[in-house]
């Protein structure tokens, strides 16, 4: 048992929270020491966001991989250096200090040289990457998430800020801030240089935009130069997470040849606007989307382009932010045809209360239960349902908040799950009965 867990046990709630900050801040002191503060080995490429980081941070890692860097990785989804990237069971994106220090040591005895860190709010307001000396710090949006935590979005938004506080003070001194998003001006000031980037506003734009099911092609235009970018990954928001991959490959100096290519070699991201094919007439679509924000985007783009029934699946983690349920219902219902909801990391909260509190919004934009609207708590049924909800090749069903993670947390506590598969699973015994 760690300290942690002991201090939980013999000091109250309310007081552990007071002291939480101080503790997280010794744990980190303690376990950077320890591990011989080895960020400072390495050159620190931070990303942060509330929607896009891990594919953003995966776009940034293969750039540089394929222009020789020996760079490593940590992120949600996987961690390792160069090519080996192990897949990450907790969940959690920013681990705990003395783990996040002793991956750091490992990266450096694999001849590591630069490290691309996905960083959560959690873990700048908690101090966990307290030592690590940020040279580039990345911000992709900043939206509704996690207000169960930080209580409010200014708190929330200013966690994130910490990043690009902490890489004023180290080495290139360097932001990448998405000019598109509302808080950009929080980010960009608080570094002493920056390039903005965006779609619609920023130094760096996105031109002559031609998006497709297998990804997006486009001109990244700023100063006089351009790149044409090729992603390899669906969706508007990912010509956004290419154009921060740009700007990072622009301030290392890499060239344009290196950009373009870089970004193209990325073909997937675990959990991450995956395709799923097992020779189904239909579109099938799995994404770890679970805020407002990345499902408003993400059924903007899949309603645009799917030109029959959309049907999307999802629920919402228990012990996590209750204010967005409602709103992920609305906007479920608003732009699919057929809304099927599901748990998603109940824990020990009660599933149906998790599941109406979602029904609610959806019903307000118009789903009937029974009709378009079904609420069953046990993921596979609901997949398996969902899947029967869909049959022509204009049609797509889309499976949202799992994504990459390898368990689903209940009550019991936590048992294996893999998205993807049981997606196939389905889909292959749907096709097997028709």
């Amino acid at each position: 048992m760690n300290l942690k867990v002991v201090l939980k046990k013999l000091i109250p709630i309310g007081m552990f929270q007071r002291l939480a900050p101080a503790y997280h801040y010794l744990e980190a002191r303690v376990a950077s020491q320890r591990y011989g503060n080895p960020a400072r080995e390495l050159h620190v490429i931070g990303v942060t966001g509330t929607n896009g980081k891990t594919t953003t941070s995966f776009m940034i890692h293969r750039m540089l991989v394929e222009a020789g860097y020996n760079v490593a990785l940590m992120t949600t989804v996987g961690n390792g250096v160069r090519h080996d990237i192990q897949p990450q069971v907790a969940h959690m994106t920013t681990v705990s200090a003395p783990e996040l220090q002793r991956r750091l040591r490992d990266f450096c005895r694999q001849g590591a040289e630069w490290v691309v860190l996905e960083t959560t709010s959690h873990a700048l307001a908690q101090h966990r990457v307290w030592g690590v000396p940020y040279e580039i710090a990345v911000m992709t949006n900043v939206t509704h998430e996690h207000l169960d935590y930080h209580g409010t979005f200014e708190r929330y938004r200013d966690a994130k800020r910490r990043l690009f506080q902490i890489a004023a003070r180290h080495g290139r001194r360097f932001g990448v801030v998405n000019a598109d998003d509302p808080s950009a001006h929080y980010f960009s000031r608080e570094v002493p240089r920056s390039i903005t980037y965006g779609i619609q506003h920023g130094e760096l734009r996105a031109r002559d935009i031609k998006q497709g099911a297998k990804g997006s092609r486009f001109r990244a235009v700023i100063d006089g130069d351009e790149y044409d970018i090729t992603c390899q990954i669906p969706g508007e928001f990912n010509v956004s997470n290419s154009l921060a991959a740009v700007a990072v490959g622009r301030e290392l100096g890499l060239t344009r040849q290196q950009i373009e290519s870089g970004i193209a070699a990325l073909k997937e991201v675990e959990g991450r606007m995956n395709t799923i094919s097992e020779d189904q007439a239909y579109g099938a679509v799995v994404d770890f989307a679970h805020t407002p924000d990345s499902f408003e985007r993400l059924l903007g783009d899949l309603r645009r382009s799917t030109q029959g029934k959309l049907v999307v699946v999802f629920g919402s983690a228990g012990r996590r932010d209750e204010a967005k349920r409602a709103i992920q219902g609305e906007i479920a219902g608003t732009y699919a045809d057929e809304v099927v909801l599901t748990e998603e990391d109940d824990r020990d909260v009660d599933g149906h209360e998790i599941l109406e509190m979602i029904a609610s919004g959806a019903q307000k934009a118009g789903k009937i239960r029974g009709k378009n609207l079904f609420l069953i708590l046990d993921r596979t049924e609901a997949i398996h349902t969902a899947v029967t909800r869909v049959a022509s090749a204009q049609d797509t069903v889309v499976f949202l908040g799992k994504g990459h993670e390898k368990t689903i947390e209940r009550a019991d506590g936590e048992h294996p799950w893999n998205e993807l598969e049981t997606v196939r699973q389905a889909i292959r015994a749907h096709r097997s009965n028709t």
